[in-house]
């Protein structure tokens, strides 16, 4: 969700919403059946059409800022998910040529992020985003009741303040006065699904990150829910992400130009959709989400009895996905790109993102001694305590080894991550990489030495191309999940790992790790 090319790049100093960015004209679709994808990322609000190849014709995007009044906070101003969202609808729809016919709508978002609204759907309070890290205690208080293994088992997840559920908790501690107006705790994507239709619903992969949801019956827990005396009418419906949850509503449809009856596919949460759009529906391949954070998942057949293993149903029926993450990796690339070659203003440009994978591509495995624990969001969803650190430094050392420094500390977090994912069982034999980062080819490279394995660049971002195909698939324009990732996705050739290089980044992983373990703030 970060780098060239991505709505979910890292924001740069935050400024006020303007009018969405318009596509190029030369992107404008032909005339023909398309579907459209909403994203409500991290850093701004997007709606890309597709063809029905798969293929994203354009996109039109809206910004919105991050704030973070204290450390370890994260907020937005939920109404700007649906207002920013709903503007980069109209202005797609504006965008299509004429005789053009939107087959259907689906939805994702950042995921877990959640607001409270009230019963007409306004909400209560700043939106809460995944890396707000104020909820420990309440973690912990979550930990201490079922035991680790136990709240695993019921709900997939181990408790940390990135979790809806914590943040729940807190909010009702802390801001009694909203959490005592809110009649519902939505998600960003379930908080536009409702504008678009009126209805309130969310599917099992939004659901499973609140850890009040039981992952192996697909249905809320309503023992862990009267644990801790939640009404269940807090939390909205769960429905498949692959369904028509309804069409856009007559009224909403005129203010955004689209046509009546429109059906709107629930979709699912980002790096879900992404390990769809990716064609990861099997075991054997992994997705890695490259944005704003890294998100990895792999398809199992049932969950791992690997604790610091996540897991959430696939966006398809049936099976599962792990999912471990990294909170701050394009964005700890796009802090050097900012510092070292766009300047202190503005984000780079893509020449700058050219000029720093050439440059770092010349810079020899190991980056001349420069070891980087990228971790730049105040703790990591895995240790709130867990801050970033470079060391190794010299005077001989210039931008490129810190910026080789920070891409192969986050390919050794990948290969820890993936080590995690095999240690229970599951088979991992490919690396499938999308979103922005992806087209730096020097990373890719670095990645396949890291971990060993082949990595396959996915054209575009598959994340919102998921989200196309699961519209698609509700729609019934594609039979099942085999049928849209045969149509649809279209993986570069694999860049090999190269053995020669393989026995220094083992070394370099060891004192990696060695480093982490010194970057924890204990308070």
């Amino acid at each position: 969700m970060t780098g060239p090319g991505r709505a979910d790049a890292a924001p740069g100093p935050p400024a006020a919403p303007g009018p969405p960015a318009a596509p190029d004209p030369g992107d404008r679709a032909r005339a023909g059946d398309v579907l459209l994808a909403i994203d409500v990322g991290t850093s701004g609000a997007r709606t890309a059409a597709f063809d029905l190849e798969g293929h994203r014709l354009f996109e039109v995007r809206r910004a919105y800022p991050t704030t973070t009044p204290h450390e370890g906070w994260a907020e937005q101003d939920a109404r700007l998910w649906r207002s920013c969202s709903l503007s980069t609808v109209r202005g797609a729809v504006a965008a299509l040529a004429p005789g053009t016919r939107i087959r259907a709508i689906g939805l994702t978002g950042q995921c877990p992020s959640v607001v409270g609204v009230d019963s007409r759907g306004e909400p209560t309070g700043p939106g809460l985003i995944y890396r707000d890290n104020r909820a420990v205690a309440e973690a912990d208080a979550l930990r201490s009741l079922y035991g680790d293994a136990g709240i695993h088992a019921r709900t997939g997840h181990l408790p940390a303040a990135f979790h809806v559920g914590a943040k729940i908790l807190w909010l009702r501690g802390h801001r009694p006065d909203a959490f005592a107006a809110t009649a519902r705790f939505l998600q960003p994507r379930d908080l536009v699904v409702r504008a678009l239709t009126g209805i309130e619903a969310t599917d099992g992969t939004h659901a499973a990150a609140t850890l009040f949801f039981d992952i192996r019956t697909r249905a809320w827990a309503d023992d862990l829910l009267d644990a801790w005396d939640l009404e269940r009418g807090l939390f909205p419906a769960v429905r498949g992400s692959w369904e028509v949850v309804g069409e856009v509503a007559p009224v909403v449809a005129r203010r955004l130009g689209l046509p009546r009856s429109i059906p709107v596919v629930l979709g699912g949460a980002d790096s879900q959709a992404c390990a769809l759009g990716a064609g990861v529906v099997a075991p054997g391949t992994i997705s890695e989400m490259a944005g704003s954070s890294t998100c990895l998942n792999a398809v199992v057949a049932a969950p791992l009895p690997v604790l610091l293993v996540t897991h959430y149903p696939h966006v398809l029926p049936g099976s599962y996905t792990t999912e471990t993450g990294i909170n701050t990796t394009g964005l700890a690339i796009e802090w050097v790109a900012r510092l070292a070659y766009g300047g202190r203003t503005g984000r780079p440009r893509p020449a700058d993102w050219r000029r720093l994978d050439g440059e770092v591509a010349a810079v020899e495995p190991g980056s001349a001694g420069v070891l980087a624990v990228p971790v730049l969001g105040d703790g990591e969803r895995t240790d709130p305590g867990l801050r970033g650190v470079l060391t190794g430094l010299s005077l001989r050392h210039g931008r490129a080894e810190l910026a080789r420094a920070v891409l192969e500390g986050v390919a050794f977090e990948i290969r820890e991550q993936v080590d995690l994912v095999r240690s229970g069982g599951a088979r991992v034999d490919e690396l499938r990489v999308s979103g922005g980062d992806a087209r730096l080819s020097t990373w890719n490279r670095i990645k396949a030495d890291v971990t060993g394995l082949p990595v396959r660049a996915v054209p575009g971002d598959a994340a919102v191309t998921g989200v196309a195909m699961l519209a698609g698939i509700g729609a019934g324009i594609y039979r099942d999940a085999e049928d849209a990732v045969r149509r649809c996705v279209h993986p570069d050739p694999p860049v090999e790992p190269d053995p020669r290089v393989r026995g220094r980044y083992d070394e370099l992983y060891r004192a990696y790790g060695a480093l982490v373990e010194s970057a924890v703030v204990r308070r």
